[in-house]
């Protein structure tokens, strides 16, 4: 990674006002995927690093570690029941946050669209109705509604915290 790297602009897609509840969960997850690199784009591995609102260790580099592990974590190891383990942050103890200094910020956006991409096709033909086992703090069962569903409100959280942090770094406010 060079210092020029910026991250890399996006094209979010709105979601379709009159759709089907699988296309309409779909579109609001990739949504919200979309949203969080919007909120990235443009800048550099510094700034994506920076932790802008004290006390807070929260980074938009870190937010997006975060959310390639769980995606990975609610796709790939609940939804298809893959056996591996997270990318960042083995046992969810911040280390996807914390990590960020000397991570590889063009490494690790790449690895949450790869993330991504690997999360759809992990579900891709499996109905909303099918039941899963949880894992971890998730005893029991969950379906695949309910993943869509949680998705929607973790990155929801996740992309109001990349609002305040894009702000602090820059300036740069929208939606």
């Amino acid at each position: 990674m060079t210092e020029a790297w910026t991250a890399p602009e996006v094209t979010r897609v709105e979601p379709g006002f009159e759709s089907d509840e699988r296309t309409g969960l779909e579109q609001w997850v990739d949504y919200h995927r979309a949203t969080l690199l919007t909120k990235c784009a443009g800048l550099s591995a510094a700034q994506l690093k920076q932790r802008p609102v004290d006390p807070s260790r929260l980074s938009l580099l870190g937010l997006v570690r975060h959310m390639a592990d769980v995606e990975r974590w609610w796709f790939r190891m609940h939804a298809a029941q893959e056996d591996i383990g997270l990318s960042f942050d083995s046992d969810w103890s911040g280390r996807d946050f914390e990590g960020v200094d000397e991570a590889d910020a063009a490494a690790d956006l790449a690895a949450f669209e790869k993330e991504c991409d690997e999360a759809r096709a992990a579900v891709a033909g499996r109905s909303l109705e099918d039941v899963v086992r949880s894992r971890g703090d998730q005893p029991g069962q969950v379906n695949i509604r309910w993943i869509y569903t949680h998705m929607i409100e973790e990155y929801a959280r996740h992309n109001g915290h990349a609002d305040l942090l894009r702000e602090a770094i820059d300036g740069v406010v929208g939606e």
